[in-house]
């Protein structure tokens, strides 16, 4: 018997096997599963408050259907992770859900490659979904982070269907485009973009890298993405274009919308309108040298102005993940006293939510500088708290964020220091009555990032995938 037939044999074997372990399972639990694999749930980004909200939209229209969550928190127990969604989210599922706790996380974290990182990483996630579907075979499958190579590992080795929500695609022609370009960026280190050997190299390694994601992203039998840039990219690279749908994601607004929206009295001039407001991680891809930056400049153009300078403040609102993201707030301290604006920049780290939302109904600009983002839920928050949103021009803020609403302009855009000084100041500028106008129109048009409209679009889409469930 040759090395195909032996191989051939071994892998009947192993699908027979797992879908023994479905019947068995089945016939104890008396209903279909449907299985969400989110190696890091116990988390408290965007990314977690979809799970939550897709969990419980799901257990709200199907109550015959039992409900799975794959994850890599260890240390943790079920309670825990539900409590943590109530504390960090509001969000209460209708009934309980069971969890399949992962041992081998470690496998897709990127600090364990060094070099080839997203390889690395997309083979881990394989063996992690290997992991996943022998501890529990579900009768659905979906991705709920963005592991497209776990999608092949449950559809043809667990004869799952599947579905999968992207947030951002692993790999984009954006970052294609960097290193053909040689342009040094944070995911484009100085020493391969300055040697024309390596970035060719590294191009091939991306083009083969596309290849093979799309291949592994093309076995979703429902795609959910969250935005307009993110449809573009995954349409590029997937070509799944009548499984496709953009769900944007679902932001709290209406905690900021449930703050009346106040007129900006002339006494309160000189302590509001010279306030920039910037919310997100300090993750070098979120440019906060820009914000810094752009603000000096801000200050020379205002210099001249009596009391220009002194009443003029940046507060930067963040969370720190680890010892790195602490790292990196040192050296943006140390930016600003190199450019002399350390006693006109104030950082707020880690700080309760109560204290965010009063410092964005404070604000009068909410300011945001990542380029590509794929969506942007600071933005949106930033907009339902009443400020004027200030947004860089590129990506989800461009495409569906920051867009004319009602005949008039939601905000702002900016792409490079000079661009951003100068829209801060012609904000700053405005007579109150005229930013009023955009600030309202920008709170109506937030409306369509709700909880409400999310879960509307993600039971649609999910339609297709529920109606083959035999129940």
């Amino acid at each position: 018997m040759s090395g195909h037939d032996h191989l051939s044999l071994c892998l009947c074997d192993l699908i027979t096997w797992l879908q023994m372990k479905r019947k068995a399972r089945r016939a104890q639990d008396g209903c279909p599963s449907v299985a969400f694999f989110h190696p890091y749930c116990n988390a408290g980004g965007g990314g977690e408050r979809v799970l939550w909200c897709a969990l419980r939209a799901l257990q709200n229209r199907y109550r015959d259907i039992s409900f799975v969550v794959y994850t890599g928190d260890q240390g943790v127990t079920a309670e825990q992770i539900l409590d943590g969604a109530r504390r960090r989210f509001n969000i209460r599922l209708p009934r309980p859900v069971k969890f399949v706790f992962l041992k081998h996380r470690l496998l897709v974290e990127a600090s364990v490659y060094p070099h080839f990182t997203l390889l690395g990483q997309s083979i881990g996630s394989v063996f992690l979904g290997w992991e996943a579907l022998t501890e529990f075979v579900p009768d659905l499958y979906v991705d709920s982070m963005g592991y497209a190579f776990t999608l092949p590992v449950f559809r043809y080795l667990g004869g799952c269907h599947v579905g999968s929500y992207v947030h951002y695609p692993t790999i984009s022609t954006d970052m294609l485009s960097v290193v053909r370009q040689r342009n040094p960026r944070f995911n484009n280190a100085d020493y391969i973009s300055s040697n024309p050997v390596l970035s060719a190299i590294k191009v091939i390694y991306y083009c083969a890298f596309a290849l093979l994601y799309g291949l592994a992203g093309s076995c979703s039998d429902v795609v959910m993405v969250n935005s307009t840039w993110t449809l573009g990219h995954i349409l590029a690279l997937w070509r799944a274009p009548n499984r496709t749908s953009v769900v944007y994601p679902p932001c709290d607004v209406q905690s900021f919308l449930d703050i009346p929206l106040k007129g900006e009295e002339e006494d309160e001039e000189d302590r509001k309108r010279r306030s920039v407001v910037s919310v997100g991680q300090f993750r070098p891809e979120k440019d906060h040298r820009l914000q810094i930056r752009a603000f000096r400049k801000l200050l020379d153009k205002k210099g001249a102005d009596p009391g220009g300078r002194e009443s003029a403040r940046l507060v930067l609102i963040g969370g720190c993940r680890n010892q790195e993201d602490e790292d990196r707030v040192l050296m943006l301290r140390g930016l600003c006293q190199e450019l002399g604006v350390a006693d006109r920049v104030e950082f707020k780290l880690n700080i309760p939510f109560e204290e965010l939302k009063k410092e964005l109904t404070d604000a009068t600009v909410g300011l945001h500088t990542m380029w590509n983002e794929h969506f942007g839920i600071g933005v949106v928050e930033c907009m339902a708290a009443g400020t004027v949103i200030l947004a860089h021009k590129s990506g989800g803020p461009k495409l569906d964020i920051v867009v004319p609403y009602e005949g008039g302009p939601t905000g702002f855009l900016a792409d490079e220091e000079d661009s951003y000084a100068d829209a801060m100041e012609r904000i700053l500028s405005m007579t109150p009555a005229a930013r009023l106008e955009i600030r309202r129109r920008a709170r109506a048009s937030v409306a369509r990032f709700s909880d409400q409209e999310f879960e509307a679009s993600f039971l649609s889409a999910m339609e297709p995938l529920m109606g083959t469930l035999e129940r």
